[in-house]
């Protein structure tokens, strides 16, 4: 404001100093105009030759220039009148419109100068002009020095009003501010919980630099839980693997020691333990494989899911179990143009263990397993949802245990698996926002039936999210797992 102050000032002095200038160039035009016609009158005399008329026309021309100084070059010779005129041998060759001309002989006065060409109504035409006015600047130079005076005198005063002014305006407009400042000075996230409370101040640009603040501290306490339940996560991995790989792996070593001390093992003996060896292996393969899939799991994050046909994921699940297992004899119903919001990854790795499950654990008494997979479209609590059922013809699982198959490395004695394959299937229904259950087959016959309820989104409604639910299967303890999605 100060600024502006002085800038104001300035501008309105040179504009009053231009409008002086213009008004002392139409006076200046105003007085030509009278001296030019008593010159013409002089001139119109002298060559008709009448001296009495001449001179009285010569004092007219004398009083009508009054402040206006002014050179005539007549045939009798040279007229001159008003201020200054000596001014006139340094008058310029030719002005037909107002200059300023400054002389150092007359104390450095500025004057303003113009011509003429005068010729009598009756003459010839002289050759360029004959006729030259003066004026001095001294009353323009008078006024604009009191204006000055006068501005500079209201600059002094109105500069320090306006800073303070200013001053008070700021303090006001930046107190929100200020104190939003002093709230957030204090506020470290890594030693900290306290986050900003903001109450509104009225002032558009600080309540939405606050909200900005909310919002940045608000993705540094997820980023950090995030970072807090990957390294959880890690810890778990570690040691989970370290716990469940020691058995298979204190197995191989033994094994190992009985190829290395017995070298005159039987051919059947050796292919035992080479068996032995290579179960031991693989589950060992296994283990690291569904330890991996349940971290992936727990860090997922929502940016990696998109809009999956359920159909798709089942037929391909079912086609690498045939690829895999040609044993197995596979009954298939799946309706198309089922659509969830998934995961691929985590998804097919669910139905791939269903259908493992049912294959290992639901051999019928004849030896051979039969599984029954059905794809539906149903309602579950009046959304629209897809049932997917997996149906072996095994002892089924007894409903006491029907909670439990569900923990961590939980398996009977003659698995082959890691115990951690129906783990990984709660996991990821959970993280779909879906339901499993384990249920006696529906038509009566030994045999369990595995349920899926998953949340299906409408052909147009191509942009449903859920939001992410249980992302503690590897670090919570093992009693509390189970199907659950709260």
């Amino acid at each position: 404001m100060p600024v502006l102050a002085l800038a104001t000032n300035w501008l309105l002095l040179a504009w009053f100093a231009k409008d002086l200038h213009a008004e002392q160039e139409m006076q200046l035009r105003s007085r030509a105009t009278a001296i030019t016609h008593n010159a013409e009158a002089y001139l119109k005399a002298v060559e008709a030759n009448h001296p009495v008329i001449a001179e009285n026309a010569r004092r007219r021309l004398i009083d009508s220039a009054l402040d206006v100084g002014f050179r005539l070059d007549a045939p009798d010779g040279i007229v001159e009148g008003g201020p200054a005129q000596d001014l006139a041998t340094e008058l310029p060759e030719e002005a037909t419109e107002p200059v300023m001309l400054t002389t150092s002989d007359s104390g450095n006065t500025r004057w303003l100068v113009t011509s003429r060409r005068v010729t009598p109504s009756n003459g010839i035409p002289p050759d360029g002009p004959n006729l030259w006015m003066y004026s001095p600047d001294t009353a323009y130079q008078a006024q604009l020095s009191h204006v000055r005076e006068r501005m500079w005198t209201m600059v002094l005063i109105s500069v320090p009003v306006t800073w303070s002014i200013a001053w008070l305006i700021a303090d006001r407009a930046t107190r929100s501010l200020r104190r939003l400042q002093h709230r957030t000075s204090g506020l470290d996230p890594r030693i900290t919980v306290l986050r900003l409370e903001h109450t509104l101040s009225g002032v558009t640009e600080v309540d939405d630099l606050a909200r900005t603040l909310q919002t940045a501290l608000a993705r540094y306490d997820e980023q950090a839980a995030r970072a807090g339940e990957a390294l959880a996560t890690a810890r778990s991995f570690a040691a989970a693997a370290s716990h469940e790989m020691r058995g298979p792996l204190t197995s191989l070593r033994t094994n190992l020691d009985i190829l290395g001390e017995y070298p005159d093992l039987t051919a059947a003996d050796r292919e035992a333990v080479l068996l032995e060896m290579g179960q031991e292996q693989s589950r060992l393969l296994g283990l690291l494989g569904m330890l991996r899939t349940l971290a992936q799991g727990d860090l997922v994050e929502m940016d990696a899911f998109t809009r999956l046909d359920l159909a798709e994921v089942v037929q391909s699940s079912v086609a690498d179990l045939r690829r895999t297992r040609p044993q197995a004899r596979l009954t298939v119903t799946v309706a198309s143009g089922l659509l969830v919001h998934a995961w691929h990854e985590g998804l097919r790795s669910a139905v791939d263990n269903l259908l493992v499950n049912a294959w290992t654990h639901g051999r019928a008494k004849d030896g051979v397993a039969r599984i029954e997979v059905s794809l539906s479209p149903v309602h579950d609590a009046g959304a629209p949802a897809a049932l997917l059922l997996v149906e072996d013809h095994g002892p089924g699982v007894p409903p006491a245990s029907r909670e439990e198959v569900f923990q961590r490395f939980l398996r009977s004695p003659d698995s082959p698996g890691s115990g951690l394959g129906l783990t990984l299937v709660a996991q990821q229904i959970a993280l779909h926002q879906g339901r499993v259950a384990v249920l006696d087959r529906p038509d009566g016959a030994p045999g369990a039936c595995f349920q899926v309820w998953l949340p299906v989104s409408g052909t147009h409604d191509l942009q449903h999210t859920l939001p992410l639910l249980r992302r503690d299967w590897l670090t919570a303890p093992d009693d509390e797992y189970g199907p659950k999605t709260e």
